[in-house]
């Protein structure tokens, strides 16, 4: 095993004990039956199978597309091939996830993430399982691994990964350090840069009449520097009521893992379904 990949693994495990301590990991608030299974069937399918998959198909494609390129930046100044990954994987997922909020259909791929009705360490890997297939930050790393970037990608993912995983905990690791004055200034900068427990869980919230939720905002996954720089950032330093999707019926476990092969919950009234595409498409 990589020791990227034990390094990720170690800061998940992290987060998961403390959780485990602070706020039972496996018992949730408002959590369902089905909430655990898409949990763990889209962790599984996307570490074990899509993500794989789409390292050896894009490799599979440039050997035939740019057979020349094999390794052609294995020798790139490691902060020019930081800053690489910054804008095709990190930016570009900025933008995939902002689309998801936007345009219905791709909605519907990205809503699992937003069911539950907690945050936890738990929905880091939660989506639907087409979701990742299609994401374009994904290919683009499959073709920097390709070119030789390989040594480089897997330090950064080792601090995307502990960004994101620390920023979906329920145990925020940034309301301690809000109360210290002194450190108010260094905070100031670090939740315009990366995304913190505060700025993700804003777009968490289920209710857009709480201060402190945007939905429609707050997208970035490792640098919350893309929402600044966009303008959809919203920061309050606190954190949301409760978590979820106002105004929807509860999306079948065949919906979450599986749409459009298992279509939207045919029980939802016509206002629902209204209400639902004036969510997405606001």
């Amino acid at each position: 095993m990589p020791k990227s990949t034990i390094a990720i693994l170690g800061v998940y495990l992290f987060f998961a004990l403390l959780e485990l301590w602070r706020t039972n990991l496996f018992g949730k608030g408002e959590q369902t039956r089905d909430d655990g299974i898409v949990e763990a069937v889209s962790m599984i399918m996307l570490l074990a199978i899509t993500q794989p998959a789409i390292v050896f198909t894009s490799a599979a494609l440039m050997s035939v597309v740019a057979p020349g390129l094999d390794g052609a930046l294995a020798g790139m100044n490691v902060f020019a091939a930081i800053a690489l990954f910054l804008v095709v994987d990190d930016m570009t997922q900025y933008w995939w996830h902002r689309a998801s909020h936007t345009f219905p259909w791709l909605y519907n791929l990205h809503r699992a993430h937003h069911d539950a009705r907690y945050m936890s360490v738990r929905l880091v890997y939660r989506n639907n399982i087409i979701y990742y297939a299609m994401m374009p930050g994904l290919w683009f790393a499959g073709v920097l691994l390709y070119m030789g970037l390989d040594w480089v990608y897997a330090g950064y993912l080792v601090v995307k990964m502990a960004v994101i995983i620390g920023a979906h905990s329920d145990v925020a690791w940034d309301r301690p350090l809000y109360r210290i004055k002194w450190l108010s200034p260094v905070m100031w900068v670090v939740e315009r840069t990366i995304s913190t427990p505060a700025t993700h869980h804003a777009h968490h919230g289920r209710h857009a009449d709480d201060p402190a939720v945007n939905y429609k905002g707050n997208f970035g996954n490792l640098l919350f520097f893309w929402d600044v720089l966009f303008g959809t950032a919203k920061i309050t330093r606190t954190y949301p009521v409760s978590y979820g999707v106002e105004n929807l019926a509860p999306a079948t476990l065949g919906q979450q893992l599986l749409w459009p092969i298992f279509p939207e919950n045919k029980e939802e009234a016509p206002e629902q379904v209204g209400e639902e595409a004036a969510a997405t498409a606001a």
